[in-house]
């Protein structure tokens, strides 16, 4: 009998930059009066840098936000100075506006060689994008062209797969109290988590790996991020720190045991901590298949 060929996934010929929200947009806080504004502006400015042309169109993504047209102005400021002129603005407030707006919005997707997602709430992306013909668009030239996307905060953690909607420092200690979707699916059995030491998500983070320990986890500090490129090969840049959880070594757990609200318990994660000019490659624990 013929054997049949190993199905394997394509290597993504985009980028993925995924931030961990608040990043400077040129802003001029008091303890960085020092700092010039083209240095305030470091990770964005990794971010154009990634962007393969002289002239480059980024489309902003703000469908996360109630504030959509004011994240606009602050991104619009920042790309200007890094001398991007050309910038456009996607927002959308519902579903049937962006089954019924597909065809103009799909026509910029193409034109465009970067395209940003803003913070806000990373459910709504989900829910405005999933399954159209817009998303398809978008990971089709991911994968098959040198589109680099990028996300900060909710926009982040939309990115992957599964996707953290609900679960704050308050609940994290108990025992299923940390909710999770599919997220946008860039990156699979993988968790982005945003904010992560300036809001304490540690604790959830640990959760979501212990629920599935195929999944690695990926926290990021404020003005921090992860380069992603070929889709695997990961490197660190921005002021803070990244940290990786992975749970393929978990001995042992409790968080199964949810009902009673027991504190949770996960015996032998493995973490690191990363900082700028740091890489490492993402584990590939679950084949590929059809």
């Amino acid at each position: 009998m013929k054997e049949e060929p190993i199905n394997e996934c394509p290597v993504p010929k985009g980028i993925l930059m995924i931030i961990g929200g608040h990043e400077n947009k040129g802003e001029n806080p008091e303890k960085d009066h020092n700092r010039k504004k083209e240095d305030r502006l470091s990770v964005l400015k990794v971010f154009v840098s990634l962007i393969n042309s002289q002239d480059p169109v980024i489309e902003i993504v703000t469908s996360a936000s109630s504030e959509g047209d004011v994240l606009f102005g602050e991104y619009l400021r920042a790309f200007h100075d890094l001398g991007v002129k050309r910038v456009g603005h996607i927002h959308h407030d519902d579903r049937e506006k962006v089954l019924h707006e597909a065809a103009s919005c799909i026509d910029r997707i193409k034109q465009t060689d970067a395209v940003f997602f803003s913070g806000g709430d990373q459910l709504k992306l989900t829910f405005l994008y999933g399954g159209t013909e817009l998303l398809l668009c978008l990971k089709q030239r991911y994968i098959r062209e040198q589109l680099v996307i990028g996300g900060t905060s909710a926009g982040a953690m939309a990115m992957s797969t599964p996707m953290i909607y609900a679960g704050n420092k308050d609940v994290q200690q108990i025992a299923g109290e940390v909710k999770i979707t599919t997220g946008l699916e860039f990156l699979k059995d993988v968790c982005i988590d945003t904010h992560f030491v300036d809001r304490g998500r540690f604790v959830r983070m640990a959760q979501v790996v212990a629920t599935n320990p195929t999944c690695i986890g990926i926290g990021i500090e404020e003005d921090t991020a992860i380069i992603i490129r070929n889709g695997i090969e990961a490197e660190v840049c921005g002021t803070g720190i990244l940290i990786t959880i992975d749970g393929r070594h978990i001995r042992s757990s409790n968080i199964t045991e949810f009902g009673d609200n027991p504190k949770v318990t996960i015996r032998d994660l493995h973490v690191d901590v990363l900082s700028e000019g740091n890489s490492f490659i993402i584990p590939q624990t679950n084949p590929p298949h059809i």
